[in-house]
């Protein structure tokens, strides 16, 4: 398969990617994760990359498209990929489109994950992260706290709430959000790809969801 997952940050993209990955070895491609993954590579494009990050510059939409095309015709993308969190905007989304052309990728479909704005504050404020890099657990002090609180179940590090994870630092995303990326789901309901699902429910209903209609277009 081979889709796009748009949605609000705590709209449970990445929970749904994972499960999609298992259907048939698609890959989860994140436009964080291909740009981390280029500077360590140590390519021209991920040199300039790490310059800019360094600088605190943003990544201009020409180098993140450079590093995409390579991303996209690497051996693992030829079973299906998943792109989560990328487009941001509708000049990307242009981008993409011309791009796929060139590389004569043909898109499935792009999951609008809907979710409302008190659920989203609701979830990841009350998200938490083991500290240890190398764990990472994600635990929920309402819904699957530590068994001890304030200290990860899997590796006894420190347990805490992530800064981008405080109110006032979600409200901001998500007014960036609805600012930027919000309307890309007009863009794509204009190409016939939209496919909105509700995100409130448990990640599996959403999966179902998202199966049924790639059935419907097989």
């Amino acid at each position: 398969m081979k889709l796009i997952l748009l949605g609000a940050p705590g709209a449970g993209k990445g929970t749904v990617a994972k499960l999609l990955t298992g259907l048939d070895g698609s890959v989860q491609i994140s436009t964080g994760d291909i740009l981390r993954a280029a500077v360590a590579a140590g390519t021209p494009l991920g040199k300039q990359i790490e310059s800019l990050m360094k600088s605190g510059d943003l990544v201009s939409d020409d180098l993140i498209m450079g590093i995409m095309e390579q991303r996209l015709q690497q051996a693992d993308c030829e079973q299906g990929f998943l792109l989560d969190g990328f487009p941001r905007t509708i000049p990307q989304a242009e981008a993409l489109k011309k791009l796929l052309e060139k590389l004569d990728i043909k898109l499935d479909m792009v999951v609008n994950f809907n979710l409302e704005r008190e659920v989203i504050l609701d979830r990841l404020t009350t998200r938490r992260t083991c500290s240890n890099a190398d764990c990472q657990a994600i635990y929920n002090v309402k819904s699957n706290p530590p068994k001890q609180e304030g200290v990860c179940d899997k590796c006894n590090s420190p347990v805490i709430q992530r800064d981008d994870e405080t109110t006032e630092a979600i409200s901001h995303r998500l007014e960036t959000y609805n600012e930027k990326t919000a309307p890309l789901i007009g863009f794509y309901e204009n190409e016939g790809l939209l496919l909105n699902v509700d995100a409130a429910g448990p990640s599996e209903v959403v999966l179902t969801a998202i199966k049924e209609k790639l059935a419907e277009a097989s």
